[in-house]
């Protein structure tokens, strides 16, 4: 699948928006998408979304904020975000439900690909039967993106253990963004279901999402650099 964007999506997770503008400077640089997510939105609000777009208007951005409530509650976010520039991604989380996840739909731009986030790669087995899941935990990210399907979305956020499962039930059209991503070397970090970005794009990734082995490098833009280069 070829949806003419960058494979590779930065966290610049930077509650900082100098800070946030000069790593952007650097991976848009080679071609790399920007994700902006809690840390930042919390910190610098819409306004520093706006800031990033406006400096870097040719650079995709993935707003990832998770959405989750009620159906009216999530439609008027999408429809806020969205009131003045269009993301490339936005997400949903796939535990609101179908109703919910189609009134997002209802008001999410054509031109911006919408898609519910499943697991968090921060969780493992024992952490989701803690929580209280009865299926395994591929069994429920299958299922979650099935629903999303169901609702009209994009496609979903998942690990890349499950990449493999969800092509088999989603089709090749589905869209796939990959956190947990690691290159050989990395620390894992607070991650628990990770991989190599090689070998999440061969078995069918469509975007990776890469934060601190790049955000944390002494030198990002050569990270980066390197990264897509092993991906050849």
């Amino acid at each position: 699948m070829n949806n003419n964007l960058p494979v590779i999506f930065c966290a610049i997770d930077k509650p900082d928006l100098i800070a946030a503008k000069t790593l952007c400077a650097e991976i848009s640089d080679v071609g790399l998408g920007i994700k902006l997510g809690m840390e930042f939105f919390n910190a610098l609000g819409p306004q520093g979304v706006l800031e990033i777009h406006k400096e870097f208007p040719n650079t995709p951005i993935f707003i990832d904020l998770k959405y989750h409530d009620i159906p009216n509650t999530v439609a008027s976010a999408v429809r806020s975000i969205t009131s003045e520039f269009t993301p490339a991604f936005l997400n949903v989380h796939a535990a609101g439900g179908l109703d919910m996840m189609k009134a997002a739909k209802a008001e999410c731009p054509q031109e911006t690909k919408l898609l519910a986030v499943t697991i968090l790669t921060s969780l493992d087995e024992q952490a989701i039967d803690n929580i209280g899941y009865k299926e395994n935990l591929n069994e429920r990210v299958v299922q979650m993106a099935k629903l999303a399907q169901n609702a009209g979305l994009d496609g979903v956020v998942c690990s890349s253990h499950e990449i493999e499962s969800i092509r088999k039930e989603c089709g090749d059209d589905f869209i796939l963004m990959v956190p947990g991503i690691r290159p050989a070397g990395s620390d894992i970090n607070d991650q628990k279901r990770t991989m190599v970005p090689k070998e999440a794009i061969d078995k069918g990734a469509t975007h990776l999402v890469i934060g601190r082995p790049i955000t944390q490098s002494n030198n990002p833009k050569q990270t980066a650099e390197e990264i897509l280069k092993s991906l050849n």
